[in-house]
């Protein structure tokens, strides 16, 4: 686990300016707090989800905020084929023709419940949007993010992801192979040097997923989204080049 102090990290009002960035589950929560202090920060930000109104939402509010236009890439990863992930990858290349950082922040909590009553179907669901599904759109995405010159892949972990805990099932199973994917990744790419990879666990946050895991915690005794933005931005923009195949935690 990476050494690293968010409340210390101070980042440049222009850190971002002229990267592109695609975030995945940008409709809200995290992704919302992110793709709006990306953008704040001078990115061009792709704002992908499954919800198109939600991501209309973000893109008037970046707009309002007179960051740089973003652009939307509505797309439902349960359903996605081949075609929608190369179409994606198409898109960006002729708008862009670069891909400077990748935020996998999409995800989907499944039940919590025993194994041995887990839903088979259910398993395999939370498998695929939370762990094949980060596999397959680095891999698409791999030649754009090779076109950039210092380019970064920011994987979202948990702390069920580091020690597996009752009843998590399928949720924690995947985020522990989340770290397995940004440390095999960031092996792959270190001798290029031009690709950084690492992992983030935000940690207790106010997001719909954790109310619909801890149903009586009262949301207000969590912290907001955007206050866990310092180590995002650290990991997204030039600051943290060169740091490869870490975890960080977004709260101590």
């Amino acid at each position: 686990m990476a050494n690293f102090d968010p409340a210390g990290y101070q980042p440049a009002q222009n850190l971002l300016e002229d990267r592109v960035i695609l975030v995945t589950g940008a409709g809200s929560g995290l992704g919302r707090a992110a793709a709006r202090s990306f953008a704040a920060r001078g990115a061009s930000v792709i704002l992908h989800g499954r919800t198109l109104s939600k991501l209309e939402r973000v893109y008037d509010e970046i707009v309002a905020d007179q960051s740089p236009e973003p652009a939307i890439a509505p797309l439902n990863l349960l359903k996605a084929s081949a075609p929608d992930y190369f179409a994606l990858r198409d898109r960006i290349q002729d708008d862009y023709g670069r891909l400077d950082g990748l935020l996998h922040n999409a995800g989907i909590l499944g039940t919590l419940t025993p194994l041995a009553q887990y839903d088979v179907n259910t398993w395999a669901e939370v498998m695929h949007v939370n762990l094949t599904v980060p596999f397959v759109l680095t891999q698409v995405l791999l030649p754009l993010l090779g076109n950039a010159a210092d380019a970064s892949v920011v994987f979202t972990s948990s702390g069920v992801g580091r020690r597996g805990r009752a009843y998590w099932g399928a949720y924690a199973v995947s985020k522990f192979g989340i770290e397995g994917l940004s440390q095999v990744l960031a092996d792959e790419a270190e001798e290029a040097g031009r690709l950084r990879a690492n992992a983030i666990n935000p940690g207790r946050t106010r997001t719909g997923m954790r109310a619909a895991a801890y149903p009586a915690e009262d949301p207000n005794s969590l912290p907001a989204p955007e206050s866990l933005m310092p180590t995002y931005l650290y990991l997204m923009g030039p600051d943290s080049r060169g740091v490869t195949g870490e975890t960080f935690d977004c709260q101590t």
